[in-house]
């Protein structure tokens, strides 16, 4: 019984050295993050210590055209009739602010941030979290991703912020958002991720495919960091859902390897050149899996194949279900596409798919996107607010034109640009900036030259009067 006994304490004092010996469960050591492993009472303060420096409140001066109030009596007959039309402009500049923040990322001064927050600017501030300022120019801007760089004259020894695997990330994590909410600078929130790959948030033809955090994020966040515990950037702050217009617990950011990307060739060129298949894909859905016979509803469904593109070479059909890229499963067609508009050109993918339910790989060499010329006028549309189509033959002989040359003004945004100048749908560009205009491809081309807030000068036909003149703007 004795040696019984002993055994028994013995076991007894073995498990309270081990129980005494370990990592408390809640309240001490975060799990192991990638190598994080550290306290969650201090963990998010040594985040935001390291990561403050880096970050920069931006301010932004724009001159924007607005009409002059109207009189009330201007209406009124007996008014106009003794006093007459009041004589002056009707439109005046007046100068905007905005605010916004950014993340510096090397050793140059270069600066992301979201592309909303820089747009339209005359003049870009840039603060630093040592109260320093500085003057900044944009490098470039991806109005499809809502990304831009923007460049001051770095002081020495800059601070900058390195960027993380967004493709790691769990829901689930916890993230440490830091940005300028309501001009409140160096800002710190923390949540968790929410969820990933949200699209179809704001815009559903752009590069889309957002986290979803409940850190707080508020107007003024825009272009600021999303770090995870590691201090890396694996998201750039953008966007909030809310009917109040406040924080309401669902923010998005642009995932970091996204961002990483597109700062890079914005760095490098100035412009991003994104990668193209041909393919024209749809989503999956339980009934299309039920009327094809298939068993996934995640990847894409391969609508229609480009003619003698990159896709149509590889051997890829119509009816054919996309399930992963380069052995990575696929979440949606918007995953597909996203990935592959962020390969370069030349690269050689291995796709996986099902064809009329069997598994198959194929490899496609990537090209450079190439949207035919009436997708890339509606792409330009922002510009000067206006969408323009090819002179019909039909509208040639109704106007009594004496050529086709020339662009007619399909849409025209009543706010934009062109709008403000009193153009309208049937009105004819027959120049930008002195150069003509043959067609589609002209407009086009000069058009993408033309940046944010330059002065455009149009030669344009008024489609009522039919009378010529030139007219100046300001493209968006």
């Amino acid at each position: 019984m004795s040696l019984l006994r002993e055994k028994t304490w013995g076991w007894v004092l073995l498990c309270l050295i081990l129980i005494l010996s370990s990592e408390p469960i809640y309240g001490g050591k975060v799990w192991a993050q990638r190598g994080g492993g550290s306290d969650l009472t201090t963990a998010i303060a040594d985040v935001a210590q390291r990561a403050m420096p880096a970050v920069v409140h931006i301010e932004v001066t724009q001159r924007v055209e607005v009409p002059v109030p109207v009189s009330p009596f201007e209406s009124d007959p007996f008014f106009r009739y003794f006093f007459g039309v009041p004589q002056g402009p009707r439109k005046y500049k007046k100068e905007m602010r905005g605010i916004g923040t950014g993340m510096i990322i090397g050793r140059e001064g270069h600066i992301l941030t979201n592309n909303h927050v820089v747009s339209g600017a005359t003049k870009i501030t840039v603060k630093m979290a040592s109260g320093e300022e500085f003057e900044a120019k944009i490098i470039g801007a991806d109005p499809k991703t809502d990304l831009a760089v923007i460049k001051i004259k770095p002081p020495e020894d800059v601070p900058y912020l390195t960027f993380g695997d967004s493709d790691r990330l769990r829901v689930g994590e916890w993230v440490v958002a830091i940005g300028n909410p309501r001009g409140l600078e160096q800002t710190v929130t923390a949540g968790i991720i929410s969820a990933k790959h949200r699209a179809g948030i704001l815009d559903p033809s752009s590069y889309q495919d957002y986290i979803q955090t409940d850190a707080a994020i508020n107007p003024g966040n825009s272009g600021g960091p999303l770090l995870n515990l590691n201090g890396e950037v694996i998201g750039v702050s953008t966007a909030i859902v809310s009917e109040s217009g406040g924080f309401e617990g669902i923010g998005f950011a642009i995932p970091s390897n996204m961002a990483m990307a597109i700062a890079d060739a914005l760095v490098q060129t100035g412009k991003v050149v994104r990668g193209w298949l041909g393919l024209s894909l749809q989503e999956m859905t339980a009934p299309l899996a039920r009327n094809l016979n298939l068993k996934v509803l995640k990847g894409a469904l391969v609508a229609d194949v480009t003619k003698a593109g990159p896709a149509e070479k590889a051997g890829i059909r119509a009816g054919d279900v996309l399930i992963s890229l380069d052995g990575v499963p696929l979440e949606s067609a918007n995953d597909f596409r996203n990935r592959i508009a962020a390969s370069r050109p030349g690269k050689k993918v291995e796709i996986g798919l099902l064809r009329k339910g069997e598994s198959m790989k194929v490899e496609a060499v990537v090209e450079a996107y190439k949207p035919s010329p009436g997708l890339v006028a509606v792409e330009l549309r922002n510009k000067l607010g206006a969408e323009v189509k090819e002179i019909s033959l039909l509208e040639a002989r109704r106007k009594r034109l004496d050529s086709r040359e020339g662009v007619i003004l399909a849409r025209v945004d009543p706010q934009g640009p062109a709008g403000r100048a009193g153009l309208e749908p049937g009105d004819i560009i027959y120049q930008v900036n002195n150069q003509p205009i043959r067609g589609l491809k002209d407009y086009n081309y000069i058009l993408e030259q033309v940046k944010s807030n330059e002065e455009v000068l149009l030669l344009v036909r008024d489609t009522r009067t039919g009378q010529v003149g030139y007219l100046t703007l300001v493209a968006q």
